[in-house]
């Protein structure tokens, strides 16, 4: 594509790994093939027909999400066995970089958050598969579109209580809370997780620009959604792909 290509996303309802990986997957029109393709490049037996993309309806709009099926992990990893995993895939070294980069970046997120080092922390959550293929498989679509600007709306942020390995803890996530320098926010009429620390590593270790809808003639959309559904909002990311004006 075009290195004039504009990618925005805009994030009514919050943001996560999945919707993400949903997101950049349509509008890069990957086929099932593709996806498999890409996967296999991370070469972990365990990803295996883990990814499908589904249409699905909430509040009767259509749009794109992850379906996601891998088996639990009983063990913690840290960066740098997840650095080998990314160093060991046969993803072109542009990928790498990136996928290197948002995990860096959660690595010093959570070692702030616990006072520890960034290589004494053990991934939970984060270092489970699922988020693995999460950010591996969005930095690899990534490199596919090659956006010359990715720009992103300010983040919906809410009060209440998000359920973690650690317990239970007030959102926003405190790594998402160690992340948010520089980040425009707003609040949001619902309660709980709106931005993942996933998906705020992505946005940042994607050179993520904040702020309005670009000026750009559209050449394609789609919406896509998480697993959490909101009762009282409009749910789900509006992506855009344009030409500068």
């Amino acid at each position: 594509m075009s290195r004039q290509d504009i990618l925005t996303v805009r994030a009514r309802s919050g943001l996560s790994g999945d919707m993400m990986l949903a997101g950049l997957a349509g509008l890069a029109e990957l086929t099932a093939d593709k996806l498999v393709t890409f996967i296999g490049e991370l070469k972990l037996p365990a990803l295996k027909d883990c990814l499908t993309l589904e249409t699905c309806l909430v509040n009767h709009i259509a749009g794109l999400r992850c379906r996601i099926d891998l088996p639990r992990e009983h063990h913690h990893r840290n960066l740098e066995d997840i650095q080998e995993i990314i160093d060991d895939s046969v993803m072109p070294e542009n990928a790498k970089a990136l996928a290197t980069r948002a995990f860096v970046l959660l690595a010093d997120a959570e070692a702030a958050v616990h006072g520890k080092k960034s290589n004494e922390i053990e991934f939970h959550e984060v270092g489970a598969l699922d988020s693995i293929l999460d950010i591996c498989l969005v930095c690899r679509i990534f490199t596919v579109l090659a956006p010359a600007r990715f720009i992103c709306s300010p983040l919906p942020l809410a009060d209440g209580v998000i359920r973690c390995a650690h317990g239970y803890v007030p959102s926003p996530a405190p790594a998402v809370l160690r992340m948010l320098e520089n980040v425009p926010v707003h609040g949001f009429a619902d309660m709980g997780e709106t931005v993942t620390p996933t998906a705020l590593s992505l946005l940042k270790a994607l050179s993520a620009e904040f702020g309005d809808w670009p000026a750009m003639t559209v050449s394609k959309t789609l919406i896509s959604y998480g697993d959490k559904i909101f009762p009282n909002t409009a749910n789900g990311a509006i992506w855009a792909l344009g030409r500068r004006k």
